[in-house]
């Protein structure tokens, strides 16, 4: 047990500092993959890619069970899509071969900025039924991918480590895969934020 400000059995969050701006009150449900501070624009890095056109691109994500995902949001950096075609967000499993739970609807040919949060709604709310990493997808098809907030990371050094990142699928259209399967490991990792 560990003792802190009087409290027995209380343990305080060593990166308590980094989530300030986390919404303050209990009721607000939200997930994030990476802190706020030291993310930056995969366009400042050439590279790193964040996206390739009809790839989807996928993170681990904490989520506890009964929390209720109703939306994905990615924000993008520099460079706005250029002429998309398709793009989309998806929620997949915490199994071995991750498998495909909602999937917002296919955002077609709508633009999307420049240095703006793309907050879409999954096709119906999703209950977690267990606790466990979940993976977060976005797939863009477009004459030039947006740039997207995220970090740099190492790649797994340690076997049985996951992927921070990852690239699947080619020739991607308005419909997520069923899983991710034979996903290649990517050194940058997008921010997502859940809620």
């Amino acid at each position: 047990m560990t003792q802190l400000g009087g409290y027995k059995g209380v343990v305080r969050d060593a990166l308590a500092h980094l989530n300030a701006a986390d919404p303050a009150s209990p009721d607000t449900f939200f997930r994030r993959n990476l802190p706020r501070v030291g993310l930056y624009d995969s366009a400042s890095d050439t590279g790193q890619v964040a996206l390739a056109t009809g790839v989807m691109t996928s993170v681990p994500i904490f989520l506890q069970a009964g929390d209720v995902v109703t939306n994905l949001s990615f924000r993008s950096g520099a460079t706005a899509a250029g002429t998309p075609t398709n793009y989309w967000f998806a929620l997949y499993s915490d199994a071995s071969t991750p498998a495909l739970l909602a999937q917002t609807a296919d955002q077609a040919s709508t633009a999307w900025a420049a240095n703006t949060t793309k907050t879409l709604a999954l096709s119906a709310p999703y209950t977690v039924p267990k606790t466990g990493i979940y993976w977060a997808a976005i797939m863009v098809t477009a004459t030039t991918p947006p740039t997207l907030l995220g970090a740099c990371a190492a790649p797994a050094i340690v076997t049985g480590e996951r992927n921070l990142s990852q690239s699947s699928g080619s020739a991607l259209t308005a419909t997520a895969p069923a899983t991710i399967a034979t996903p290649t490991a990517k050194t940058f990792v997008p921010y997502v934020v859940i809620t």
